[in-house]
């Protein structure tokens, strides 16, 4: 039941950011236009464009990650067994990807926290005000890619179960 719930939020923060990547098109394509054309730019716009790029890469990272849609090096793994390939999923995310995101969640947290204490802005005159937020997304962007961590381990444990009856 949790397994579902879980899954099901993982699936729906993908599909709803993937909407994210309409918006950043036409700010890009808008903001070159006025910048060429008008000669008119303006630096919150260019926050903002980097705010949204870094949103839907970090949080489009788990629903990659539940879509087997993540970079991998398939030399060999393409060749293997589904058994296999579960065997070499659950040790790497067990020793690799699991261990990273605790980490990144650990230093992200302190960064944000740091962050809104002091209630950061942008550096730049003009810029997009609460710098915090963004830098907030870091810390829940792995602790959802955790979470689909667990799923993928869970899931492919039962591929190992099933081939050992």
């Amino acid at each position: 039941m949790l397994y579902n719930i879980l899954d099901r939020f993982i699936v729906l923060t993908g599909k709803g950011i993937r909407w994210l990547t309409s918006l950043l098109v036409l700010i890009i394509c808008s903001d070159v236009i006025f910048r060429y054309a008008f000669n008119f730019s303006k630096t919150w716009i260019i926050d903002l464009e980097w705010w949204l790029f870094s949103i839907i890469f970090l949080i489009g990272a788990a629903y990659t990650l539940r879509e087997d849609k993540h970079v991998r090096v398939d030399i060999f793994y393409s060749r293997l067994s589904e058994t296999k390939q579960a065997w070499i999923n659950m040790i790497g995310t067990t020793v690799l990807l699991i261990p990273w995101c605790i980490l990144i969640i650990v230093k992200s947290y302190h960064y944000a926290l740091n962050s809104w204490v002091i209630r950061e802005g942008s550096p730049d005159p003009g810029g997009l005000p609460g710098r915090y937020v963004i830098k907030s997304v870091i810390c829940i962007a792995f602790i959802l890619l955790i979470i689909q961590a667990i799923l993928l381990l869970i899931e492919n444990g039962k591929i190992i179960r099933k081939s050992w009856k």
